[in-house]
């Protein structure tokens, strides 16, 4: 029986979306313009057809890459969700499209609702907060820290995305005591459709040396249906949810979590799951650098480099395959490293499909991510869902 191994590259998107602007995008295009300034070598993503889905997206072949794949099946995806939201990507690509608005908090300075914040403090038992601002993570931790460290205050801030983020130091306010507080902020902000409440714990003493760790932990509303996750799982077979997969679907469907920090550690992880992995087992896995250390802080040369990194590693897990076994390699949204601001882009992803017993050739624009979850769940021998159509 086949198994499937489905890697999502967070961020790596090729191109504005048809309603980019509709999120003020138009003209965004990750790889793209990470090609344009950087001298990037990607032989073995382009042997899939990434050069060939960028000129489907775009009409442009980026600088460094070739239309001419030589394995696989290729082309590019298309959000219908609303929002540029990783729950709304990766609950699309499982097949399970997100029916309703997120909430959003607005960019006002406070930002959050003053009765949110009162009972965030009570309900917690905390001191106060600091920030209550939209920000960037390792920013408002620079700046803020040192003062959650003497006052005992976590910090609170937001994005352009439908989350509540909780940042405070690992012993000093302690690991525990963070995912409690966060655990009270979700309950009150559930309501209020925010899609996420994340934990951002850091170590260090001082500004200068503050640093996050993999101790992340995200709270998440529940997919509103049954995701290929919980299909797989309920015909009884594996499901390794890899880095923070298990948090973005609330823990939903998953058989064998497994976390790691940074992306050649999850990378070791996905080869660890494929030897554990049983006939029928789906493997998911969220290579998260790309859009953390990367996209958000508009850093082009360390995204180049992380995807060469990617890219170096890939014939290791080609290697590893069945002559069954399905592989395939998207992304849940855009992050445009050259793009203004530190949020998220809305555009079109790739899909690169491989498997040693599939005959190559394009699957062109699939009109919403769906349909990468339901080619998955026929390979692997599931009923159709609802939404999505198979392009295998």
């Amino acid at each position: 029986m086949p198994r499937a191994i489905l890697c999502i590259l967070d961020s790596f998107g090729i191109g504005g979306a048809p309603d980019a602007a509709d999120y003020g995008d138009v003209g965004s295009d990750t790889l793209g313009h990470i090609a344009a300034n950087y001298p990037i070598s990607l032989p073995n993503l382009d042997a899939l057809g990434l050069g060939a889905a960028a000129e489907l997206s775009t009409g442009t072949i980026p600088r460094g890459l070739t239309n001419q794949p030589r394995g696989g099946r290729w082309g590019v995806g298309r959000e219908v969700s609303k929002g540029k939201d990783t729950p709304s990507g990766h609950w699309e690509i499982a097949g399970v499209p997100v029916p309703f608005a997120w909430g959003y908090f607005p960019h006002t300075e406070p930002t959050f609702p003053p009765d949110l914040i009162a009972q965030l403090i009570e309900k917690a038992k905390l001191p106060g907060i600091l920030g209550d601002k939209h920000a960037s993570g390792t920013a408002i931790i620079a700046e803020l820290g040192e003062e959650s460290i003497r006052t005992g205050k976590p910090i609170c801030y937001t994005s352009i995305d439908s989350v509540f983020q909780i940042a405070a130091h690992e012993t000093h306010f302690g690991l525990e005591r963070l995912y409690e507080v966060c655990q009270v902020a979700f309950e009150l902000t559930a309501p209020l459709m925010i899609g996420r409440v994340i934990a951002r714990p850091f170590v260090g003493e001082t500004a200068s040396d503050f640093k996050r760790t993999g101790n992340r932990r995200d709270f998440a509303i529940p997919p509103p249906a049954p995701t290929l996750l919980d299909r797989n799982q309920a015909a009884g077979r594996q499901v390794f949810a890899i880095g923070k997969i298990s948090d973005i679907y609330a823990g939903h469907g998953v058989t064998h979590k497994l976390k790691a920090t940074g992306n050649m550690a999850l990378f070791e992880r996905t080869l660890e799951a494929l030897e554990m992995a049983a006939d029928g087992a789906f493997i998911m896995v969220n290579f998260v650098d790309f859009d953390q250390e990367y996209g958000h802080r508009r850093d082009i040369p360390g995204y180049a480099r992380a995807l060469e990194a990617f890219d170096a590693r890939l014939p290791e897990l080609i290697a590893r395959l069945r002559p069954d076994d399905l592989l395939v390699l998207t992304a849940d949204h855009g992050n445009d490293p050259s793009w203004r601001g530190s949020d998220h882009t809305r555009e079109q992803t790739p899909i690169l499909c491989f498997s040693p017993s599939l005959t190559p050739g394009s699957i062109g624009i699939r009109p919403t991510f769906a349909d990468i979850g339901e080619s998955i769940a026929r390979w692997l021998g599931l009923a159709p869902g609802s939404h999505g159509k198979s392009f295998l």
